[in-house]
C-alpha cells in the first residue's frame, strides 16, 4: 500500500478530531498528488465528511498537522479556503434558492458572502462584478449547465443543483477540490457525465472525493483511503483497495464494487 509521495500538494499527519467523548477521527495521515483524483470511501460514521470539515475549518482539530504545496499551514478558517487554493461542495448542494445560477457560481468566489447583491457582497466594482459573471459564465458552460445561468437556483431539478454546485467551487479556480457526494441522487446518465467531468478537472486540479457509489469510485479514483471508526484501515488503488480483506470485512462485501453502498 502505497504512503506519502514526494510529489504530495497537500499532506494531514495524525489527524485526530474529537465530538465530546466520542473521537470522530483518529490518527489520520493522508497525502494527494498534483493531479490525481483521490477517494474517501467507508461505512456512514466512519469520519468522511468529519475529514473535509476538519480541511474546510468548519471542525476544530484536536492534534495534527497540515501541509499544503509544500508548506506547513494552520487548519484554516473557512474565509481562508479561496486563497489556499481549496474549494469544496457540499452534500446538501447548498445553492441560494432566490438566486439566479449565474449569481449562486459568482459566490463562489466568497463563499463566506449571504447576501444577494453579489457586488455589495464581494466588495466588487462594477468592472469586477462584470469580469466575474463572464467568468462564472464560462464554469458553467465547463459543466454542461451555461443555458441555465439567468434561471433561479429554486427552479433546477436535483441533477442540475449538482452541475451548479460544481461551477459554484470551480469558479476560484482551486487547486485542491473537496466533492462530497457528487454522485448522491444522480441516475446513470448523470454519473456517466460526473465521471467523465472529474476526469477532466485533473487537468487544473487535484480532487478529493467523498462518494458512496462504488462505481464512480473504481473508475475516476487514482488512490483510495478507507476509513472505519474514524481511522484508516487502508490505501492504495481502487484494485489493491478492491481486494483488501480488511475493507472487504469493513465496508465493500461481496459485490458491492460494482454498485452503491449506504
Amino acid at each position: 500500500m502505497s504512503g506519502h509521495p514526494a510529489d504530495s500538494i497537500l499532506e494531514i499527519a495524525s489527524l485526530s478530531v474529537n465530538f465530546g467523548g466520542l473521537k470522530a477521527l483518529s490518527d489520520v495521515t493522508l497525502s494527494l498528488r498534483e493531479g490525481e483524483v483521490l477517494g474517501l470511501i467507508g461505512p456512514n460514521g466512519a469520519g468522511k465528511t468529519t475529514l473535509f470539515n476538519a480541511l474546510s475549518g468548519f471542525v476544530t482539530a484536536a492534534n495534527g498537522s497540515l501541509t499544503l504545496f509544500g508548506d506547513d499551514r494552520k487548519w484554516p478558517r473557512p474565509d481562508q479556503l479561496v486563497d489556499l487554493g481549496i474549494a469544496r461542495t457540499l452534500q446538501g448542494v447548498g445553492l441560494f434558492p432566490d438566486l439566479t445560477v449565474l449569481e449562486n457560481v459568482m459566490l463562489g468566489a466568497d463563499r463566506m458572502a449571504k447576501t444577494g447583491l453579489v457586488r455589495a457582497a464581494l466588495g466588487l466594482t462594477y468592472k469586477d462584478e462584470k469580469a466575474l459573471a463572464a467568468k462564472a459564465q464560462t464554469v458553467l458552460e465547463r459543466v454542461y449547465a451555461g443555458h441555465l445561468s439567468d434561471r433561479r437556483a429554486d427552479t433546477l431539478s436535483y441533477p442540475d443543483t449538482k452541475r451548479v454546485a460544481i461551477a459554484r467551487a470551480l469558479v476560484s479556480d482551486p487547486k485542491i477540490l473537496l466533492l462530497d457526494e457528487p454522485a448522491g441522487g444522480l441516475g446513470t446518465q448523470d454519473i456517466a457525465w460526473l465521471n467523465g467531468l472529474i476526469r477532466n478537472l485533473t487537468s487544473t486540479c487535484s480532487i478529493i472525493i467523498v462518494e458512496h457509489h462504488m462505481d464512480v469510485v473504481m473508475k475516476v479514483c487514482n488512490r483510495i483511503y478507507v476509513l472505519n471508526f474514524g481511522e484508516v484501515i487502508a490505501n492504495g488503488t481502487p484494485e489493491e483497495v478492491r481486494n483488501d480483506p480488511d475493507v472487504i470485512a469493513a465496508y465493500l462485501g461481496t459485490g458491492a464494487s460494482s454498485g452503491a453502498a449506504h
